[in-house]
């Protein structure tokens, strides 16, 4: 009865994903500030520009007790962060990139040091409109995601279980954007979007982690096949993109992506959603609390392998791996911060 009714869950939605992507695509003409806004004047001609951002950062968190009857344990952690940002803009043409790199550790009392965050990201945007009073534009969009160093599941630390462009997540696809005369929303719909998974990796390969092919061995446990190193994909993408100052000096930021495949359990989305809340104290003091979900059904939580073949099989259903959503809760004080155009 419960996979019934999570079968029929998955499939209205799926088709709704396609009827949303429909809409955005049959919309293409119309005037937008008719369907959602107030009409407003013809925009001046934009003279071609660029613009460059870049900044840096270095957060840092201590904890400290002595003689604390309640308990607890020292810790220090630290995560440098660098981030860069291209913006090229004309009357019908713009084209947006960024790249954006993190990494943190934490030490605490009588453990080894672990790694907290680890971001390798590219995005890139190319937009297109025939109107340049519409929010409404062809888009294109590139983006890669990987890591710097080895992942462990800690506190075993005998084998990573991650490390870089193991995994590697690769989108590129085409579709439609509202929202480019607005700066603070954004969404976007591609009913053809590729997502390559890499997993470079022979160990990780072989075992079939992230999604891939896992290798297959005989009887005596010899390999016969290897682990395929890639995992390719063809589906629809949704993405909205939201950012809002609350109160003064407090920002928060918004990023949701959904992802379905075609030809792979059509109908099972993949969820990614960033949230950030941004606090300034002062020009030099920042405060950051964030979330990271995201939900992949390509990344198996519980599997039975056959011995002899290494195929594998799903034990756990869609119900058992949604309360299995990888999640990273994070809160930082920004101590050093700088930026420069």
């Amino acid at each position: 009865m419960v996979h019934s009714i999570i079968n029929k869950m998955t499939k209205y939605f799926s088709y709704f994903l396609v009827a949303a992507s429909l809409f955005f695509i049959n919309n293409l003409t119309a005037q937008p500030d008719s369907l959602f806004f107030k009409s407003k004047e013809a925009k001046k001609v934009i003279a071609p520009s660029w613009k460059m951002v870049k900044e840096v950062g270095l957060y840092l968190n201590q904890v400290s007790f002595t003689n604390w009857n309640a308990g607890g344990a020292n810790s220090i952690s630290a995560i440098a962060t660098g981030k860069a940002a291209a913006k090229y803009k004309d009357e019908y043409l713009f084209w947006n990139s960024s790249v954006s790199l993190r990494y943190g550790i934490n030490k605490q009392e009588d453990q080894s040091v672990q790694k907290t965050e680890d971001v390798i990201e590219l995005i890139s945007n190319l937009g297109f409109q025939k109107d340049s009073t519409s929010n409404w534009f062809y888009s294109a969009k590139f983006s890669f995601n990987s890591q710097f160093s080895y992942g462990y599941n800690y506190p075993d630390t005998s084998q990573p279980i991650s490390k870089f462009m193991a995994p590697g997540y690769m989108f590129f696809g085409a579709g439609m954007e509202y929202g480019r005369h607005i700066d603070r929303l954004s969404f976007y719909a591609s009913p053809l979007t590729v997502k390559t998974t890499f997993v470079l990796d022979d160990y990780l390969a072989n075992i079939g982690a992230f999604g891939v092919d896992p290798a297959i061995y005989d009887e005596e446990g010899n390999l016969l096949k290897s682990g395929k190193k890639t995992r390719n994909e063809l589906g629809i993408l949704l993405t909205n993109q939201y950012e809002e100052e609350l109160f003064e000096n407090i920002k928060v930021n918004s990023l949701v992506r959904l992802y379905t495949d075609y030809i792979n359990s059509f109908g099972n989305v993949d969820l990614e959603w960033e949230l950030t809340f941004d606090m300034k104290v002062n020009k030099y003091v920042k405060a950051m609390l964030g979330s990271h979900l995201r939900y992949d059904n390509d990344v198996k939580t519980e599997v039975e392998t056959d011995e002899t073949t290494n195929q594998e099989y799903v034990i756990s259903d869609q119900l058992d791996r949604i309360t299995n959503l990888a999640s990273e809760f994070r809160l930082k004080i920004s101590l050093i911060k700088t930026s420069f155009i």
